[in-house]
């Protein structure tokens, strides 16, 4: 299966989609499974990230640094520039926002494995960016959006969603990650969990894709507007990816990491966030999973591209001159 992802991810939003289509009416059931299902997969994921090396990780300034100016200084300039051209519709825009506004923490680790990349840098990295995220996100919700955030964003259910999919499911994590190092128990416990990262991305990109199908109705013009967006942003952060690496003089294996860090966005974590908004902004959602369709699709792409844009001899030199 770990050989395979790529195909087995788009295997399930072709499922979904077809579940979506020929079974509209469960789509309000399947939305309720997107939590416990998420809460599962995100569970697994910090399991992977190893809490003992978290202070290691901080002390990696370098590619921290520039993890973090990519997608908290970079991206937000290029999604401002984006953001005049899109339609005129709250429910597009603030789909758009969530969606881009936030680094990947999951399967970008998978992607950028596939193609060299640092995965190790990049699990460790992964609680700091989820963090900063979550952190800076309503600051710059209320930058794009205006006084106008007041009116479509609700306190309430965006903690809950906080909580249920990040807190909880990491603190889990790391208590098992604790009885794994003093039990044998622990350890084949972790090893079983570690095995269900496959099945828990198709079962979540799955349910995801099929509950929010039957809600496109008569939107489906003003999604597929969205879509070129997506695939533009997937191009210029490729670009400003290779130059971040390069002004940090990173290695090969970092420096991909670090462009796919800024090309990969957050949208299975932000997706409760979207699902918390009003009624009226209920194609919020399907902007955001129409996000995770084009990245999908576009990481095919980057994992063949990527270390031809970065190969390891050049980037090595680079690294070599600092």
């Amino acid at each position: 299966m770990e050989r395979h992802q790529i195909v087995i991810y788009l295997g399930a939003l072709v499922t979904g989609g077809l579940v979506g289509w020929a079974a509209p009416d469960a789509g309000p059931g399947l939305e309720h499974a997107i939590n416990p299902v998420l809460a599962a997969l995100l569970y697994v994921t910090f399991l992977q990230v190893p809490a003992s090396k978290l202070l290691r990780s901080l002390r990696e300034g370098k590619f921290l640094a520039a993890v973090l100016v990519l997608n908290f200084v970079v991206v937000p300039l290029v999604v401002a520039a984006m953001f005049v051209f899109l339609p005129d519709d709250q429910a597009v825009r603030m789909g758009f926002l969530l969606v881009l506004l936030t680094p990947c923490i999951d399967y970008v680790i998978v992607f950028s494995g596939l193609a060299g990349g640092s995965s190790q840098r990049l699990l460790a990295a992964s609680p700091l960016l989820l963090l900063a995220q979550m952190v800076l996100l309503p600051g710059y919700l209320f930058l794009f959006m205006g006084s106008d955030l007041a009116d479509i964003v609700e306190v309430g259910p965006f903690v809950e969603a906080f909580v249920v999919l990040i807190v909880i499911p990491l603190t889990l994590a790391w208590l098992t990650q604790a009885w794994a190092a003093r039990r044998t128990a622990g350890q084949k416990t972790t090893d079983v969990m570690n095995t269900l990262m496959v099945p828990l991305m198709f079962a979540t990109l799955a349910v995801v894709v099929a509950s929010q199908v039957p809600k496109l109705g008569d939107s489906l013009s003003d999604v597929v507007r969205v879509i070129p967006f997506y695939v533009l942003f997937l191009v210029v952060m490729a670009v400003a990816g290779l130059v971040v690496a390069r002004i940090f003089r990173l290695d090969a294996p970092a420096g991909r990491a670090i462009v796919f860090s800024g090309a990969t966005r957050n949208s299975l974590v932000v997706l409760p966030l979207a699902l918390a908004l009003p009624d009226r902004l209920a194609l919020a959602a399907v902007v955001v999973v129409t996000q995770t369709l084009v990245e999908l699709v576009g990481m095919v792409i980057y994992v063949r591209a990527v270390p031809r844009l970065l190969p390891a001899s050049a980037a090595h030199a680079g690294a070599g001159q600092g």
